[in-house]
């Protein structure tokens, strides 16, 4: 039976991990399969459509999505039906795990290296995608997500250098060392950029405490809903802090390009990600701050959006709903 290596690519919200993974596929052998499985906090799930979006359709790379929150929660039986599934359609020749940037990545750790795929999976380095300016942030920098973040990794990655001072990196070094990771590689990268030879170092990681975040098992996330015959569902998540809204949207519906994409510059939130079906065609948006991102997508079977922030605004909803095109 093959020894899959894994790599788990941690990093708080907005910090471009979706963009390290689409860089790491670039690289990819040719002679490789892959398996990406991306975790998402709220219920929606966008991810897989922006990675699968921006990827030529191909065969040696399998994308999977877990979203509503951690994945380590309900005793890790998400991740759990998820890895099965991975197992079941093939033997990849690596497993790239993105966790949702609030959830718990020590435990993602500890259901990989569970007993159960002793014989599947083999550690090699986590990563931590950090944006240094982010330390100018208490909310950020104190919060429990990032700290473990920053705990469990075997490299660090201060992405968006290209934006930083010097002031922000060494500031950035300085927090390593005082959460003793003295020792950890530091590299300052652009655009999520990844070696992929940086993968191949051994995880460091290992189990200092057995504690789980449970969920109900039963329930069914709005990702996996049935479309009602009203064409959309809405779904909230809280959490770490945190709130997320996404909507739904069947392809009958179409989005007004221009007003759509005027809507989401104009949305303040930690987080917006969205795969759009508009009448200028289909297109991919991943907002941070003040970082705009519009892309050309291939295909999508349906409009998606999640916003995560603080706390939501109740106008959003009427908002988006303004952008659609009469039926």
């Amino acid at each position: 039976m093959k020894i899959t290596p894994v790599n788990v690519i941690t990093g708080f919200l907005g910090v471009g991990k979706t963009s390290s993974i689409l860089s790491l596929l670039h690289q990819k052998p040719a002679d490789e399969e892959w398996a990406i499985l991306v975790n998402e906090f709220g219920e929606i799930g966008v991810d897989q459509g922006l990675i699968k979006g921006q990827i030529a359709p191909r065969n040696d790379v399998m994308i999977l999505e877990v979203p509503g929150g951690c994945m380590c929660c309900a005793a890790g039986l998400p991740m759990e039906m998820a890895l099965s599934q991975i197992f079941f359609l093939g033997e990849p020749d690596r497993l790239i795990i993105e966790p949702t940037g609030l959830g718990h990545p020590a435990e993602v750790l500890g259901v990989l290296a569970a007993d159960a795929y002793a014989d599947r999976l083999e550690l090699h380095a986590t990563v931590a995608l950090v944006d240094a300016r982010s330390l100018n942030d208490e909310q950020h920098c104190e919060h429990p997500s990032f700290i473990q973040q920053i705990e469990i990794a075997d490299l660090v990655l201060a992405n968006k250098a290209d934006l930083s001072s010097q002031q922000d990196l060494d500031r950035l070094r300085e927090y390593l060392d005082s959460h003793r990771k003295g020792n950890v590689g530091m590299y300052p990268v652009e655009y999520g950029s990844i070696d992929i030879a940086l993968l191949n170092g051994r995880c460091s990681w290992s189990a200092s405490q057995d504690t789980h975040h449970h969920t109900d098992p039963e329930y069914v996330l709005a990702a996996d809903l049935p479309m009602p015959a009203c064409g959309y569902l809405r779904a909230e998540n809280a959490g770490e802090g945190f709130e997320s809204v996404g909507w739904r949207f069947s392809a009958e519906k179409i989005f007004n390009h221009t007003k759509v994409r005027s809507l989401l510059r104009q949305i303040q939130a930690e987080r917006v990600k969205a795969v759009m079906i508009t009448d200028a065609g289909i297109f991919g948006y991943n907002i941070s701050g003040t970082a705009f991102s519009e892309v050309y997508l291939d295909e999508c079977a349906e409009s998606r959006l999640e916003i995560i922030s603080v706390k939501s605004d109740s106008q959003w909803e009427q908002a988006l709903m303004d952008c659609l095109k009469a039926e």
